[in-house]
């Protein structure tokens, strides 16, 4: 499907497919966009909060920012490599690799100059009152067997093109589900890691520091990087202020607390600090996020 289309809002948003190929399946028609228009749909999508699931191939110039995406976004690399903006800074995803983008900041991914990009994705709509299925323990970006999840998504799409038996649909959407889940809340987890976080989220107010988090762990600095690197993406300091900015985006949606008081209950004395860090996560400031 040959589509050249760039949308700019007030929110800078920015959308240009290219030449790209792409399937998805819909729960319904909420965010009916002109891409999507002739795309099936499958309500069933909606008991586990799926707004859309696809597989998409795209090359340069392929954009997609999004100012503030109402849900998680996971993405399965299969082919290819692209560029996404997680934690305030562009990775690369490459083949065998997948991304967990959080819900409610800047999502941004693009292809790079001469270069295709080849992925699957699931993406929830999840409501600031309710958890979204990023946790402490969900990974930004690490290796995935994508084959799994991309055949779930080319059943589920074939099926709603064709028979679509509701019994059918049910165990597709299922499967999309719970591969997507594999991902975002990896059942394996290192107890010594999930030791390290139990300990700190209650007191994210505190100033930690790398020979701290270490000895929670009972491992050394090196060893823990090392861990927190192969698990989540992101260094062990990277992944505390992950955990503070998720903790600041609760208290601004749902308390009234002053910016300042924000600042301090998540560790920052300094609020020109934290609104500075915050943006760069994000996308938004904290004003403007609440």
């Amino acid at each position: 499907m040959a589509v050249i289309e760039r949308l700019k809002t007030e929110g800078k948003d920015v959308q240009i497919l290219g030449e790209s190929s792409y399937v998805l399946v819909r729960s319904d028609e909420v965010e009916e966009r002109p891409w999507m228009s002739g795309s099936p749909i499958c309500s069933l999508l909606e008991q586990h909060h799926i707004a859309h699931a696809g597989i998409l191939r795209c090359q340069y110039p392929f954009e997609i920012v999004r100012a503030d995406q109402s849900g998680s976004y996971m993405m399965g690399c299969f082919g290819g490599e692209g560029s996404v903006r997680v934690d305030g800074a562009w990775k690369t995803l490459r083949a065998g690799e997948a991304c967990l983008l959080p819900p409610f900041v800047q999502n941004a991914f693009r292809c790079e100059r001469d270069k295709r990009w080849d992925f699957c994705w699931v993406r929830y709509l999840e409501s600031r009152e309710r958890k979204p299925i990023v946790s402490q323990n969900s990974p930004v970006l690490k290796g995935y067997d994508h084959a799994p999840l991309k055949a779930a998504i080319e059943g589920l799409y074939s099926e709603s093109c064709g028979a679509k038996s509701p019994s059918v649909l049910g165990h597709w959407v299922e499967l999309v589900h719970q591969y997507a889940l594999r991902f975002a809340q990896p059942h394996d987890y290192d107890d010594r890691l999930w030791r390290l976080w139990n300990r700190v989220e209650p007191e994210l107010e505190r100033k930690w520091n790398l020979s701290e988090l270490a000895e929670i762990a009972h491992v050394s600095e090196e060893h823990l990087r090392r861990l927190c690197r192969e698990r989540y993406g992101r260094s062990p300091m990277q992944h505390l202020t992950f955990l503070r900015i998720q903790r600041a985006k609760n208290l601004l949606s749902a308390t009234d607390d002053k910016i300042e008081t924000v600042a301090r209950l998540v560790g920052y004395e300094n609020p020109f600090t934290f609104s500075t860090l915050f943006k760069k996560w994000v996308g938004w400031s904290p004003s403007r996020y609440r």
